[in-house]
């Protein structure tokens, strides 16, 4: 019994270590001086680059992992053509960042909600619209950041105000365990491909036209 609780009390302890000093970790980025590169929001795995159709205009569904999805609109960005994903597992750094000097247009957070289970092609699947957190930010182009949190943590912090204006490579917010972030962008010059390692405030995911 005492050496199942004494397990237990190290258990915790290593647990809330790893949080504290390995999961929060924030190491120092420098942005780039390239004044057209539009950095990455998060670290990660650039999972898939979607180029926005006529049909998307207006509205954009954008599915999180096996269990649901997200809507958001794409009106906020003029002539948006390009949707960027990039997901985090536990052993990434979690802090977004500023992809853009500019400023703050619209900061716009969603509570998770499970929905009612959809029946299709003979296939049960749960729906689920994650908390979510959009940030638009204008400058020499105006781009949306999504902070997508994950399955079972849903929790997002962001730093940012509306009017706020901002630096390329400052802090945007945090996001808790597993997520997901994406980044809608008019068409741009990419410097980046699928399956490829990003470092929020450091990789540059294009160059403005």
């Amino acid at each position: 019994m005492l050496n199942s609780l004494f397990l237990a009390v190290i258990l915790i302890i290593l647990l809330f270590l790893y949080w504290r000093f390995y999961f929060l970790r924030d190491p120092r980025r420098v942005a780039p001086e390239n004044s057209k590169a539009i950095i990455s929001p998060a670290d990660g795995k650039l999972v898939r680059i979607i180029k926005i159709k006529g049909m998307d205009k207006g509205k954009l569904g954008i599915r999180k992992g096996l269990f649901g999805k997200i809507t958001t609109f794409t009106k906020d960005v003029p002539n948006a053509h390009y949707l960027i994903v990039i997901c985090m597992n536990v052993f990434h750094v979690h802090y977004q960042r500023v992809p853009i000097d500019g400023v703050v247009k619209k900061v716009k957070h969603r509570n998770g909600k499970f929905l009612n289970a959809v029946f299709k092609a003979n296939n049960m699947a749960a729906t689920l619209e994650n908390e979510n957190n959009e940030t638009v930010i204008k400058g020499k182009i105006t781009i949306k950041v999504i902070q997508i949190a994950g399955f079972l943590a849903r929790r997002i912090s962001c730093y940012l105000k509306e009017n706020q204006k901002v630096k390329k490579g400052q802090h945007l917010g945090l996001i808790n365990l597993g997520s997901q972030v994406c980044l809608i962008t008019p068409k741009i010059d990419l410097k980046v491909k699928e399956g490829q390692n990003m470092y929020a405030g450091k990789t540059v995911i294009g160059e403005m036209k």
